[in-house]
């Protein structure tokens, strides 16, 4: 059952509000005076206060009433109040419920509106705490992570980027194939090399190669290497790239672009750990970890007969799959103030900028953007016109509206409390209020 501190030194009163929240399963505890009422605070857990503003029947100034909100405000800066009295100065109540009351409500009171308000701050409460419960439990997540695994310095915020962050953890210190999908730009190499890392390999060397790159005739000679004279310009013998990956890992970037020669050869290699350098009849033997990674839908192009089925589920013993940046909206502003320089900062205006943008080249886009505003900004603080993004389409009756995404983000971080959000969104509430409306999300 919720608890509500009643601190008002007129016995009436708190027993007409012990009487009302008992017949609605609610706790009260009460205090005639603000000294009682900090003690209470100090040693019971309450969900609300309720202070009345003047505790001698002598005054009307409230003084009392105001230190003692502040005082509540300072031990519990969470905690709602709500001010009820038949003090008259509203220039003071609206001062207060500004410095953080919840709300402000006269004497007599209505019953109804009372128990709305109140039952409203509760559940509002609950959902705050379960937030904190949450995020304390993302953090204990993320301080294991970090503690126990090498994360190679990345940077991320969102739940989606931490899903695919701890099974990549999770499926490092197997020695099976991991094939990496996702769109371009997302950081595919970057998840490869944190598999690396936390593996049985991980002193062992890595090497990278983009099978898109290079062409075809090439790949063969880049991924098992060449003795002399094996083709046209081959002037001495070269190691490929699973000799230099040796003891280590490899990862091939871009695999849908393999031919199928080297297909095949891949095929064989993942099966027996042998194979021979183009132009050699040498067998020679490797361990090696493949990571594998590709944007393009690898069952298509098996279905057009353009990639194995055998060596698709060769390579993808285990699969991660990362999410566009516009799917993983909380990692945008880290990832954009960890590209800027120390002695550069986004105004609020251009960070909105950058929560609304698409982002379709996905993290490689923001960098790029991110390095190309601090290079030609004359000044430490980074504006909207610095980004180079596109506007965004006028609105009618309002300077920007944001989409859906932008105010969830908006509303998360702030934990729900919408003056908050609306802020940072650049709106009023009652702004807030209609665009929630309009979009069907729920206030609290």
């Amino acid at each position: 059952m919720p608890t509500i501190l009643i601190i008002d030194d007129n016995p009436a009163v708190a027993t007409a509000l012990d009487v009302l929240f008992s017949l609605h399963d609610i706790t009260t505890l009460r205090a005639e005076t603000p000294a009682a009422g900090l003690e209470l605070l100090q040693r019971e857990t309450v969900d609300l206060v309720i202070q009345d503003m003047n505790f001698h029947a002598d005054t009307t100034s409230g003084e009392e009433g105001i230190a003692l909100f502040h005082a509540i405000r300072e031990r519990q800066p969470d905690l709602p109040v709500v001010l009820l009295t038949a003090w008259t100065r509203l220039e003071s109540a609206i001062d207060l419920v500004r410095a953080g009351a919840a709300d402000y409500l006269g004497k007599p009171w209505d019953d109804r509106k009372l128990l709305a308000t109140v039952n409203n701050l509760l559940e509002l409460s609950e959902a705050r705490r379960e937030l904190s419960r949450h995020r304390d439990g993302v953090r204990r997540r993320r301080d294991a992570l970090r503690r126990d695994y090498d994360l190679r310095g990345l940077v991320y915020a969102d739940a989606a980027s931490e899903r695919v962050l701890s099974l990549a953890c999770q499926v490092a210190r197997s020695d099976l194939p991991v094939l990496i999908t996702g769109p371009n730009g997302a950081g595919k190499e970057k998840y490869a090399e944190i598999v690396h890392a936390n593996s049985s390999v991980r002193n062992g060397p890595f090497v990278a190669l983009n099978c898109g790159a290079l062409p075809g005739e090439l790949i063969e000679a880049e991924l098992f290497g060449a003795d002399q004279g094996a083709y046209t310009g081959a002037n001495r013998a070269r190691e490929g790239k699973f000799e230099a990956a040796n003891g280590g890992t490899l990862f091939l970037d871009e695999i849908g672009n393999l031919p199928a020669a080297g297909q095949m050869k891949l095929l064989r290699v993942l099966e027996t750990g042998r194979f021979e350098r183009l132009g050699s009849n040498r067998e020679r033997q490797v361990t090696v970890r493949v990571i594998s990674a590709t944007n393009a839908q690898l069952r298509t192009l098996i279905a057009e007969g353009r990639f194995r089925e055998d060596l698709y589920y060769r390579l993808n013993a285990i699969e991660l799959v990362l999410p566009a940046l516009s799917e993983r909206s909380d990692d945008i502003l880290p990832l954009a103030r960890h590209f800027l320089p120390d002695n550069k900062q986004f105004s609020d205006d251009a960070e909105r900028a950058l929560l609304r943008h698409a982002w379709p080249g996905n993290v490689r886009e923001l960098r790029n953007t991110v390095q190309r505003a601090a290079l030609l900004s004359q000044g430490a603080r980074i504006d909207v016109p610095a980004l180079g993004l596109p506007a965004m389409p006028a609105t009618a009756g309002a300077s920007h509206e944001p989409d859906r995404m932008a105010i969830e983000a908006a509303l998360q971080r702030s934990g729900g409390v919408l003056a908050q959000a609306a802020s940072e969104l650049g709106l009023s509430r009652q702004a807030l209020y209609r665009r929630l409306d309009r979009l069907g999300i729920r206030r609290e």
